[in-house]
């Protein structure tokens, strides 16, 4: 959400940053919509102070006993009755309009976000580990499937497109990697473990950005509720409509939950395997900070994703995403992207953002200093940490071996006792 005030005062700063995210033509919208509902409101109070300067002089009517006057002047107020009920009216409809429009307008983007439209803009800024040499390496399908222990068919059955079923070993290897990303950000990196809700009403979806313009990206219930697609959304709005003090801040939240996504504008899209599914596991962070400490928190927010891949050993590269590559809510972004050995490329596993006061605007979240009067947005970031499919995607492609089993890593075996390999039913 945007504060109409800073957008009079600074159009040109708003028109540049939105076009650098492929939004452009919308200011002049905005500044026209805002001088009809400040005349309206002017011309309501104009109405409104006519009414009661005219009551007030029908009861000295009244006691001078000049009835015609007194009876001119309700007439009068009448009129007034009516002028006020459409003022009203139309104060009402554009004040919501143009929350409408504002709220349909993405994030500005940070000063150091680099320029461009699409993802062969973004920026690499740095790399860790060396890709292992895997002669002709199989896909993660075919390993699963290989090992009888990946089931799309079954999936498909039940359910659709883009639905797994895990079995055996793999099932196990998968709970294990989420269980171990908990406990390095709650026991290593100081965040709290949550279990949140998982359907979520509108307001919390509005608060973080879903809604209303991404709609489509979500499952919707018969009773008006929304599955999370990440608990980003849960965990950001466990400070909606408080102050919470600054002497608490930074909070950092974590949850390992089921995400939910209609995949609406993946047509086509990497429709093999899991890589994009409509349900799979994800570990978020989410922080709350005071608006002075976001960008240091943003970056310690990445090094605590990063730190799960290089336990894992998984090979990977942080990029720093452009502006027309940046999510909506996002002000600045860092992807992690992991090596995936069939594609021979790296594929994104981790979306770290800090939101500044964006999402804090539309939740009403703010903080107060001891001591102080006023009261200022918060600022809110968050982070996979890690994506739990798509690390199992990369896991089985690093850690596979020549005769179709799968090595499990060292970090992994506290999880697994007795595995080091992942392995076909005997």
């Amino acid at each position: 959400m945007h504060d109409i005030r800073a957008i009079r005062e600074n159009p040109e700063l708003y028109e540049q940053h939105w076009a650098a995210k492929g939004v452009s033509g919308r200011v002049a919208e905005i500044l026209d919509l805002d001088g009809k509902l400040r005349a309206a409101q002017t011309a309501l109070q104009a109405a409104q102070a006519e009414r009661n300067e005219a009551s007030k002089k029908i009861g000295q009517a009244k006691a001078k006993k000049d009835e015609a006057e007194a009876t001119r002047l309700m007439a009068h107020v009448e009129t007034l009755k009516k002028t006020l009920e459409e003022q009203t009216e139309l104060e009402r409809e554009l004040g919501e309009l143009l929350r409408q429009v504002l709220a349909a307008l993405p994030n500005l983007p940070a000063t150091d976000v680099p320029a461009g439209e699409d993802e062969n803009d973004n920026v690499e800024v740095r790399r860790w580990g060396e890709p292992r040499a895997i002669a002709a390496p199989k896909d993660h399908v075919d390993l699963g499937e290989g090992l009888g222990l990946l089931d799309f068919e079954a999936a498909a059955r039940m359910s659709g497109a883009r639905f797994a079923v895990l079995k055996g070993q793999l099932a196990r290897l998968e709970r294990a990697l989420g269980q171990f990303m908990l406990d390095v950000q709650t026991s290593e990196h100081g965040y709290t473990e949550v279990s949140p809700p998982l359907l979520v009403r509108d307001e919390a979806a509005f608060g973080t950005g879903q809604l209303p313009k991404f709609a489509e990206d979500l499952f919707h219930t018969t009773d008006g509720r929304w599955l999370i697609p990440t608990a980003e959304v849960s965990l950001t709005n466990l400070v909606r409509e408080q102050i919470t003090a600054q002497e608490q801040l930074p909070l950092r939240l974590t949850a390992l939950t089921p995400c939910f996504r209609s995949e609406a504008g993946a047509s086509g899209r990497d429709t093999r395997g899991m890589i994009r599914q409509h349900q799979f596991y994800k570990v978020e962070l989410v922080s709350i900070t005071a608006p002075e400490d976001s960008e240091a928190e943003h970056e310690r927010m990445v090094a605590c994703a990063e730190t799960v891949l290089k336990r894992l050993e998984l090979p990977y590269r942080t990029m720093l995403l452009c502006a027309g590559d940046m999510g909506f809510s996002a002000r600045k972004t860092y992807d992690l992207e992991v090596w995936i050995p069939s594609e021979n490329r790296y594929r994104e596993i981790s979306s770290c953002s800090n939101c500044g006061e964006f999402q804090a605007r539309r939740m009403d979240a703010r903080t107060k200093a001891a001591g102080e009067k006023g009261t200022r947005f918060v600022h809110t970031l968050n982070g996979s940490g890690l994506a739990v499919g798509r690390t199992l995607v990369a896991v089985m492609e690093n850690y596979q071996e020549e005769d179709g089993r799968i090595a499990v890593p060292e970090a992994l075996k506290p999880y697994l006792p007795g595995l080091t390999h992942i392995e076909a039913p005997r």
